[in-house]
């Protein structure tokens, strides 16, 4: 049997972000990824200094996890990352779902699986300029088409007006998908760190400067969310 590379396992909690926000939610934080943000606040899920720390888990030890702290009631699973997608979920999704579970999942969509038409729903959250990455459109288109009939929605972080102006493009190119902005946290904690100090007040007034530039701009479409998390429990580990 295959091994899940997992960073963390945490919840029941509530989802603090995107389309599923404020949602009772257990937490599959894999660990890898295919981007190196300039601005990522899961370094420990990511960068390859920490690869030691990652557990290496079967498919049923990630599910028997899973089962202990939802007290065997289904509820929402979020696999997240790093980029979750570099792995494969499929069985632990197969697994989740016979039971009554449901999965959503985040990705940059630079990784395409065909098991993305089992989630509810996938969250496509293309990197914007500031991240220091640059979008591979075709895969990503690839990855809304694996999709099928699953429900399928963009988050898009923004920090400043670079990162506005490219959203607003983004949205043109595909406006079927609801889209989710949400202000930049620009105070990523070192990963061994369980209480850093989050700067509260800039990460409200760009929340406030970005609920004000889209109306103003009278873009009416996006919803304009915080990260819930990050009021309530700042930049703090969920292990």
């Amino acid at each position: 049997m295959s091994t899940l590379r997992i960073a963390e396992i945490f919840g029941p909690t509530i989802q603090g972000e995107g389309a599923v926000i404020g949602l009772p939610t257990i937490f599959v934080r894999a660990g890898g990824c295919d981007y190196r943000c300039s601005w990522c606040d899961s370094l420990h899920a990511v960068d390859q200094d920490y690869r030691g720390t990652w557990a290496k888990r079967t498919t049923q030890e990630v599910w028997n996890k899973i089962d202990t702290l939802s007290g065997g009631q289904p509820l929402t699973i979020s696999l997240s990352g790093g980029n979750p997608a570099i792995q494969n979920f499929g069985p632990l999704i197969k697994l989740g779902k016979s039971k009554g579970y449901e999965f959503a999942l985040e990705t940059q969509g630079s990784v395409c699986r065909e098991w993305f038409s089992e989630l509810a729903p996938l969250i496509l959250s293309p990197k914007p300029p500031s991240s220091g990455e640059e979008v591979d459109w075709p895969k990503f288109e690839a990855c809304v088409a694996a999709a099928k009939t699953a429900e399928v929605v963009m988050k898009i972080v923004v920090f400043d007006a670079v990162d506005y102006a490219w959203a607003k493009d983004v949205a043109k190119r595909f406006p079927a998908l609801a889209l989710y902005l949400q202000p930049g946290n620009h105070t990523p904690p070192p990963p061994e760190t369980e209480d850093a100090v989050v700067d509260m007040d800039g990460v409200m007034e760009r929340y406030q400067w970005l609920i004000d530039r889209t109306l103003t701009d009278q873009w009416f479409t996006p919803k304009i969310l915080p990260q819930l998390h990050v009021l309530l429990w700042g930049n703090k580990r969920g292990v």
